[in-house]
């Protein structure tokens, strides 16, 4: 039943307070549990993840690649200062380096390099390239495919001090800054000169601008903004060799030649080192409204979407659906902090998300389009946000799930794109064919604890997380390659916004034709002979 107050009502909704600030405290808990959970990983006796190299032993480290010398350690220790190097035989010294955000991949590099300058960084990669010694760029380490970590030994490149803003421009909203500068702080920065980043993740308190560029995320404002191919205007880029190549200063309109930044858009750092970025912001909304709707199924989320686009239209810049057993686990994960806003579960929610520049044009248009949604019966239930703070608490419902999949144990992540009409039926095949295994249920002794389905709808984007108890082959086997053969056979994508990383690298034909992944393979051979960049992964 539907109810006044911050509730829809039916004859009617409450307007609530428009918000120029966004959802800082639910980033600010997001970033938390990541760092508490590496904490608690490391102050428990819980193992941690088997290395990379025993769980996959078919991949062996290249023999072209040479082994980390004194010789080495003292070329670098002539260019770069102390505090720029960690250096240990002592795996739990390295530890954040070489495990993944998941827990899942862990690699055995000894030597991390933190330069604080590109100029340097360009000299490291110079020799790095000449002595064939293999490289991991690596930015916030939030990466969801293995991409951002070592398999065996390889450097870790890390991009954190390289942290600057280089310059705004109000007039334009071009942005320009080093490639290390996290995502958040790149944002309280644009909103303090009016602005807002073009990309919103929930890992913005952790992953960097050039690390989102890297891997070409989506995020949560893609369905307004666009992607990042359309909205980074130029890059720096320190290539395998050394060579700096910058098109830092090109403008909105540039039509000369090859647009050769896109190359490295979205690459996961298998061409060069993005050490600066470019891009167009937009401009920071005045008001904002955040519904949280619950439909009786698949088809009524698209109905729904179909609906807000055609009566929202400009003002829609969130359109998120999430199934019932993925709030289930959200909630035995957030709900002793954050009060679920429905009083009876459904089948499917849905979150809408309005900013424009009218509080009074924003509400009408919302008020309008709620009451037609419940009179047509589309929306069996809901609440609006009254304040900032019912605001981000909504959105924490939509945030916290993959870190709710993960928190029992383990988890399965695939970002898969399909069809709309076919974007949850995956996640219905995946389920049968887990209870065909016997491995799904609620019994400890099962490995797995469900799949669940999430994603945004705006762009066709599904995040299937297969939540377990533990990783283990067995489940692996049961997962792959049947999720990648479903969205082939359903002309999808493998992967919309996380990329390729290690895990998706041998399944890159499912999406891919044969010719597309010759170019990008003769592309690799070209920019980086030597293979040095980031190996294992991609292609």
């Amino acid at each position: 039943m539907l109810r006044q107050s911050a509730r829809i009502a039916s004859a009617g909704i409450v307007r609530q307070a428009a918000f120029s600030s966004s959802r800082t405290a639910s980033r600010a808990v997001f970033t938390r549990f990541i760092h508490a959970s590496r904490t608690l990983s490391m102050a428990t006796p819980k193992p941690g993840p088997k290395l990379t190299a025993e769980t996959y032993s078919d991949i062996q480290r290249s023999a072209q690649f040479k082994t980390l010398n004194s010789d080495d350690l003292e070329y670098f220790q002539s260019i770069l200062a102390k505090n720029e190097i960690i250096h240990s035989r002592d795996p739990s010294d390295l530890e954040g380096y070489n495990e993944d955000w998941m827990r899942k991949y862990r690699g055995q590099s000894q030597l991390v390099l933190r330069p604080k300058s590109v100029e340097h960084l360009a000299l490291i990669m110079n020799y790095c390239n000449e002595q064939k010694l293999a490289v991991v760029p690596q930015g916030g380490n939030t990466d969801l495919v293995g991409a951002s970590v070592p398999v065996f030994d390889e450097i870790v490149l890390s991009l954190a001090n390289l942290n600057k803003i280089r310059s705004f421009d109000p007039v334009s909203g071009i942005l320009k800054c080093d490639a290390g500068v996290i995502l958040e702080t790149a944002d309280t920065y644009l909103r303090e000169n009016g602005h807002i980043f073009p990309l919103d993740l929930g890992a913005k308190g952790s992953c960097h601008v050039g690390g989102v560029c890297a891997t070409n995320a989506g995020g949560l404002r893609l369905l307004r903004y666009g992607s990042l191919h359309g909205s980074v205007l130029g890059l720096e880029v320190v290539m395998p060799n050394g060579e700096i190549v910058s098109s830092m200063d090109a403008l909105r309109k540039d039509n000369t030649g090859y647009d050769l930044k896109q190359l490295f858009i979205g690459a996961e750092g298998t061409l060069g080192v993005i050490t600066g970025v470019s891009i167009l912001t937009q401009p920071l909304p005045k008001a904002q409204n955040v519904a949280f709707l619950a439909v009786k199924d698949y088809q009524a989320v698209q109905d729904v979407f179909v609906k807000a686009k055609g009566e929202l239209a400009e003002i829609l810049s969130a359109f998120e659906f999430m199934d019932k057993r993925s709030i289930q686990l959200t909630k035995r994960h957030i709900e002793k902090d954050t009060a679920f806003p429905l009083e009876e579960e459904y089948p499917f929610y849905v979150l809408i998300e309005t900013s424009g520049s009218s509080k009074t044009h924003d509400d009408e248009k919302l008020e309008t389009f709620l009451e037609s949604a419940m009179e047509s019966e589309l929306v069996i239930d809901g609440t609006i946000a009254q304040d900032k703070t019912e605001l981000q608490n909504l959105w924490k419902w939509r945030e916290m799930i993959p870190e709710s999949s993960q928190c029992q144990g383990g988890v399965y992540k695939y970002d898969v794109s399909l069809p709309l009409k076919d974007l949850y039926s995956l996640v219905t095949a995946v389920n049968e064919r887990l209870a065909a295994k016997d491995l799904v249920g609620a019994e400890s002794e099962k490995p797995v604890i469900a799949a669940v389905g999430y994603g945004h709808v705006g762009d066709g984007n599904l995040h299937l997380n297969v939540a377990t108890r533990k990783y283990s082959k067995e489940i692996e086997e049961v997962l792959e390659p049947f999720v990648y053969e479903f969205v082939s056979q359903k002309k999808g994508s493998i992967s919309a916004e996380h990329g390729l990383g290690f895990q998706k690298k041998k399944y890159i034909g499912y999406t891919r034709s044969d010719a597309e992944i010759n170019m990008m393979k003769d592309l690799k051979k070209h920019y980086d002979p030597n293979g040095i960049m980031n190996p294992y992964k991609f292609i």
